[in-house]
């Protein structure tokens, strides 16, 4: 961006009157540049905030010099009046400068809700407190969300007829992350004291792109997955250009059912650690049913299938089962951290396991003894208040209700449960 500035190139005269009536002119020298030093493009962050536009600093004090008359004088009223009128020729010539300021204020209050997609796609909306995110990807046209909210699947012509609609699908769709949660549950018998999830997917998007570690990965050589038959195989290899060849193949296949997903893989994340924490605390608090801790991953696969042509009345439930040719090739990686924990080196997109549980622990715990239920959320209003009010801070025990007897008939009773399971 080159640099902005304001030039005033002409001299300004002012008139004068001394007291014995001679006329005195004053003089000053052009004004010096008001430079913005602003910084390269390669200095500027990536999304540079917006700042409140402010007006130029006012021009330091001229100096004058009388050129006829003795030399005490004193300045009229006229000579303030023009300096009046310098001023108000500073803001024409800046109000008339061809380039706008650098930064300035949103002119309305859409801007202020809109703004463009980290990876340069304009026009996303973006939601302040969400990570950012084209989150429209997340329910494209002519695709259906399972009811278990972890699949999006599609049986559009377009996406079975044309190889490079089927890759632009699969990119598009890898650049958005899985929701991965934590649900907590516990019961004695057929009671259940408490049942709550933790959404983790900020853990997985950084504000800054350059740190972000998502990538596509396709089946390795020699790996077992479903390359195009009915069941799991080492082969075919496609070999350079994997994605493409892998798309190109699906729509050659002759195959009357086929079907192609793209799963979203959260990677490097430590869940026995996370597990561990909760349990520890869940027993803080003389707990004595059956716990149940779970990391369930939603809005993680894209599945294209074809339209079902073949008539089961010409075909045999074996020829039906067998035609049926699956491609689960490709992977979106979101990696949690650069490596497993305790590797060297390890480095988390956005925060350590350690660091989470810090920040989380009193509001679990404070979950826990309110006995939320219902599969309802942790979210950040629990954090403010326990930052905030210090809710979860010092719960030594809960009252879970029932004898010592009973709850020992509880937990005896959800063993024989999962032993029988």
């Amino acid at each position: 961006m080159p640099t902005s500035y304001i030039n005033t190139s002409r001299y300004l005269r002012m008139a004068a009157t001394q007291s014995d009536g001679h006329s005195v002119v004053l003089q000053s020298p052009s004004l010096p540049e008001l430079s913005a030093n602003l910084p390269s493009p390669s200095e500027l962050p990536a999304e540079p905030p917006l700042t409140t536009r402010t007006s130029p600093p006012p021009p330091a004090s001229v100096p004058t010099s009388i050129t006829s008359g003795p030399s005490s004088s004193l300045v009229t009223e006229k000579a303030l009046l023009a300096g009046h009128s310098v001023d108000e020729d500073l803001k024409a010539d800046s109000a008339s400068t061809s380039e706008p300021p650098p930064y300035s204020s949103p002119s309305n209050s859409l801007e202020t809700s809109i703004s463009h997609d980290p990876r340069g796609i304009h026009g996303t909306p973006y939601y302040t407190g969400l990570p950012r995110l084209d989150y429209r990807l997340y329910s494209p046209p002519n695709f259906t969300l399972s009811s278990d909210c972890t699949t999006i699947s599609s049986k559009a012509d377009y996406l079975t007829a044309s190889a490079s609609a089927l890759i632009g699908l699969i990119r598009s769709q890898a650049c958005t992350p899985p929701k991965p949660l934590i649900h907590v549950k516990g019961n004695r018998g057929r009671t259940i004291d408490f049942d709550f999830k933790m959404n983790l997917m900020g853990l997985l998007v950084a504000d800054d792109v350059s740190k972000r570690l998502d990538y596509i990965r396709c089946v390795a050589p020699g790996e077992l997955a479903f390359r195009g038959g009915a069941k799991p195989d080492i082969l075919p290899e496609v070999g350079d250009r994997e994605l493409d060849e892998w798309c190109r193949r699906f729509i050659e296949d002759p195959a009357p059912i086929k079907s192609f997903a793209l799963e979203r893989v959260v990677a490097n994340l430590d869940t026995l650690y996370i597990e561990g924490q909760i349990r520890s605390l869940i027993a803080s608090t003389q707990y004595k049913g059956h716990i149940n801790i779970s990391f369930p991953v939603t809005h993680a696969k894209v599945k294209v299938n074809s339209i079902e042509k073949p008539s089961k009345i010409y075909m045999g439930m074996k020829n039906l089962f067998t035609s049926r040719h699956k491609y689960k090739v490709v992977q979106s990686i979101w990696p949690f951290a650069t490596a497993k924990n305790g590797e060297e080196g390890r480095k988390c997109v956005v925060q350590s396991e350690e660091v989470w549980w810090r920040e989380w622990r009193d509001s679990i715990q404070y979950a826990i003894a309110q006995k939320r239920g219902n599969g309802a959320y942790v979210t950040n209003e629990d954090k403010l208040e326990a930052i905030m009010e210090g809710k979860g801070k010092g719960v030594a025990s809960i009252d879970w209700g029932g004898t010592g007897l009973e709850l020992e008939e509880h937990a005896n009773r959800g063993s024989d449960e999962r032993r029988d399971a």
